[in-house]
């Protein structure tokens, strides 16, 4: 298995000087940056599946920054955008914001307010990641119950007892139990705080 390779810093602006100095600026702190002077070709070809950060200028000739973001958005891309302007106007801001950007910074940007804003989107992207791995596993697991055991699993959230259940579902304490067990193993979790969590996991994504 190949090993995961490190975040990728997507650095969109059609100043080749900013470009380079972005980048090398963005190397300092070891992450790895990929430059595109066309935010055409960028869309077309950039790796929407890696773990990193976009960074992206606003006023570009063809087709602006703001109208990439809401295309990043429109496709569903989660890689964090980070917006810059050398002309930049509250209403501006405003709009990146409310299109999903992550933040919106202004030229000449402050070398360590960038770095510090890149690694927390980097870190969040990750966090993104993972979180999005994890509620697709449940999903996945989840599919594998009967439909008894999900009546059974929902009223173990509620905090009824084996005896309980049994009376709303008319079963014995025994089956019950035996559901039990097989939610516990079905589900991969070894405790009842971890068995609420993945419910409350698939709740979240929709799925019950």
């Amino acid at each position: 298995m190949n090993a995961p390779q490190s975040p990728l810093i997507h650095l969109i602006d059609d100043d080749a000087a900013v470009r380079e100095a972005l980048a090398l600026l963005i190397g300092t702190v070891g992450l790895r940056t990929q430059t595109w002077a066309d935010p055409q070709t960028f869309l077309q070809q950039f790796d929407r599946e890696g773990i990193g950060a976009i960074v992206l200028d606003v006023r570009m000739p063809g087709i602006s920054g703001l109208t990439v973001l809401d295309t990043l958005v429109a496709q569903g891309v989660d890689q964090p955008v980070v917006m810059l302007t050398g002309h930049g106007t509250v209403e501006m801001c405003r709009r990146a914001f409310k299109a999903g950007a992550a933040e919106f910074l202004e030229k000449p940007v402050d070398d360590e307010l960038l770095l510090e804003t890149l690694q927390n989107a980097v870190r969040q992207h990750v966090r993104t990641r993972v979180q999005h791995q994890a509620d697709r596993q449940a999903r996945s697991l989840y599919t594998q119950l009967s439909e008894r055991e999900r009546e059974v699993l929902g009223l173990i959230v509620e905090g009824l007892t084996n005896k309980e259940i049994g009376r709303a579902l008319d079963l014995s304490p025994r089956t019950v139990e035996t559901h039990r067990a097989n939610l516990f193993a079905k589900l991969q979790t070894d405790s009842l705080a971890q068995l609420v969590r993945h419910y409350a996991a698939l709740v979240a994504a929709g799925t019950p």
